[in-house]
């Protein structure tokens, strides 16, 4: 098995909304980057709460059990 980044393949999975995002299907880059930033990278949220674009760890730990209705849109 390869251990080369399989970006292509993993754009298909990729849940982060920013289309502009250079790390888009880049997983080892996008999580090294959210780390460095204080942040969760996109594909941790549930749909709704990745649409906020509110990275951070307490939105992270704040919407993990709530419906998705009960999560603000920013």
């Amino acid at each position: 098995m390869s251990r080369e980044c399989q970006a292509t393949r993993n754009k298909r999975f990729c849940t982060c909304t920013y289309e502009m995002c250079p790390r888009k299907g880049r997983c080892c880059e996008c999580v090294i980057y959210h780390r460095q930033i204080g942040e969760i990278p996109a594909c941790f949220f549930t749909r709704v709460a990745e649409k906020t674009y509110d990275r951070t760890v307490r939105n992270f730990i704040d919407t993990q059990h709530k419906p998705e209705s009960d999560i603000e849109k920013k």
